[in-house]
This record gives C-alpha cells, sequence and structure tokens, in this order.
C-alpha cells in the first residue's frame, strides 16, 4: 500500500518544502506560480513530484492534485504542515485496520494558541454533523473510491477562487457522505500545522457570514438554514465581540439565498 502527500502551495522555485514539511513518503506538490513547470526527483525512500501551474484557488489545486495523484492513499496537505517522523507508518496502518472505511480523518493540532481545536479524544464514525469540523489537512483517502465516484472540489470555494472563500473541504467531504462513502476519525496526531497567516480568515464580518451561508446551500440546499442555525448558535462564542448573533444569521441566510438562486432551488 502506497502513500501519497498531496500538497498545495504557490509561487515555489525548488523541492525545499518537502524537508520543511518533514515529508517521508512519495509526494505530489502542486504549486500555482506564474510559469507551468513540471519537476521530478526519486529519492532512495520516495519520489517527489512538482506541477506547476499558472492559475490561483485552492480548489482548482485540490483538483489538480487528485487528478494526478498516483497513491494508493492519499494525504491532503496544506504548505504549514510540519509531519511527525512516524506519520506514514501510522496513515498505512489506520487503513490497513480499518479497511471498510475510505477516507480516514487524524488530529493535525495548531501552534497557533488564537486557532486551537478540540479534538475527540474516542473513535468516531463521522457523518453530516461530526463531519462540519473536518479540516481539509486532516483527511486521507483511498484514492480509487474518489476517483470511482468522480468526486473533486467545487471550485466556486476555497482561499483564491474569488468567489467564497471557505468550506471547500466541507462540500468535498458531503459529497463523499452522499456517495455513500464512509468516514472514520481516529484520535491518532500525525502532525502539526502552523496556522501562522490566514490567507481568507480577516474577521467575523460580513463576507465570512455570507460565504458561509454559500457554503451550507452548497452542501445542501434542503437543511441549509438548519445547519447555519446550528452554527450561530454552537460558535456564538467565538464571534460574539465582532457581531451579533441576528446579524450572523441574516448575512448566511443572504448567502443560501444568493447560492441557491443561481441554481434554482429557491
Amino acid at each position: 500500500m502506497k502513500l501519497e502527500v498531496l500538497v498545495s502551495t504557490m509561487n515555489r522555485e525548488d523541492l525545499s518544502l518537502v524537508n520543511k514539511m518533514n515529508i517521508k513518503s512519495d509526494v505530489l506538490i502542486v504549486n500555482q506560480s506564474p510559469t507551468s513547470d513540471y519537476d521530478f526527483e526519486i529519492k532512495k525512500e520516495f519520489n517527489i513530484r512538482m506541477l506547476s501551474f499558472k492559475e490561483k484557488g485552492l480548489s482548482k489545486s485540490r483538483n489538480r492534485a487528485l487528478q494526478n495523484a498516483q497513491g494508493d492513499i492519499c494525504l491532503i496537505a496544506d504548505d504549514d504542515v510540519r509531519y511527525h517522523d512516524d506519520y506514514v507508518d501510522k496513515v498505512i496502518n489506520a487503513h490497513t485496520e480499518y479497511a471498510d472505511y475510505d477516507i480516514i480523518v487524524f488530529a493535525v493540532p495548531t501552534t497557533n494558541i488564537d486557532r486551537e481545536k478540540k479534538y475527540y479524544t474516542r473513535v468516531k464514525r463521522m457523518g453530516y454533523v461530526r463531519s462540519l469540523k473536518i479540516a481539509s489537512f486532516e483527511i486521507s483517502f483511498k484514492r480509487k473510491s474518489i476517483i470511482d465516484n468522480k468526486i473533486l472540489f467545487n471550485e466556486e470555494f476555497g482561499a483564491g477562487s474569488g468567489q467564497y472563500s471557505m468550506g471547500e473541504e466541507n462540500i468535498f467531504i458531503y459529497q463523499c457522505l452522499k456517495k455513500g462513502l464512509k468516514i472514520l476519525y481516529l484520535p491518532i496526531e500525525i502532525g502539526l500545522v502552523t496556522h501562522e497567516e490566514s490567507t481568507w480568515f480577516f474577521g467575523y464580518n460580513q463576507k465570512y457570514f455570507i460565504d458561509k451561508g454559500a457554503c451550507y446551500a452548497a452542501m445542501s440546499p434542503k437543511y441549509a438554514y438548519l445547519i447555519a442555525w446550528q452554527f450561530g448558535l454552537r460558535k456564538y462564542l467565538n464571534y460574539k465581540k465582532e457581531v451579533n448573533f441576528i446579524d450572523a444569521i441574516i448575512n448566511m441566510q443572504k448567502g443560501i439565498r444568493g447560492y441557491n438562486s443561481k441554481r434554482g432551488f429557491n
């Protein structure tokens, strides 16, 4: 069973990112840059590939990675993740032990205290509600399951998309669940993420909540309003200093209506 890390990054001129991230398995780097290029290096233990494209958008980058991946198991990565030395064994052993699952989610805690996340301490089957907490860099998957079901990231969403700045991983996971794929969370830490600087979060402003609403509409046109309300309640302590509850709900509903109307759901 071969593991391949799929890294999305920008403006890289060499392969030094592999050492910075402590990658010790096959890796595909999708590099969005001013030039299109291909770089390849064979190491004794693993292969390094870097594909450079003259384009922007995180979801577009993720899709390039999905379309060019070669591993049996793929691990989605951001370029600010640093893996532990034993991550390869942990991921492969997990997929061997839980072979019935198409997607296995791991813990990747942040070193930024302002963006700390509480992880489950027990093994959890992930459904529609629990999956709302999943971040893309925590996801590993069987490549065949994703390719056979023709699942891609929605390129209207994600940093650099020019439309909606967030939510691409949630929409991706919802597609997986709708296709019948099985998702499991394991309380196993495989690395750390720095979260030093966000490319899309600039506070709980109007656009943040409109984009949230649009994301929920893309996930589930039927239940988008309900999902928005649970988010408003569950995250109230996080945003209450910047915006009141009613305005948060109003703007999420605005995002839902805007996204649904473009697709004839209203």
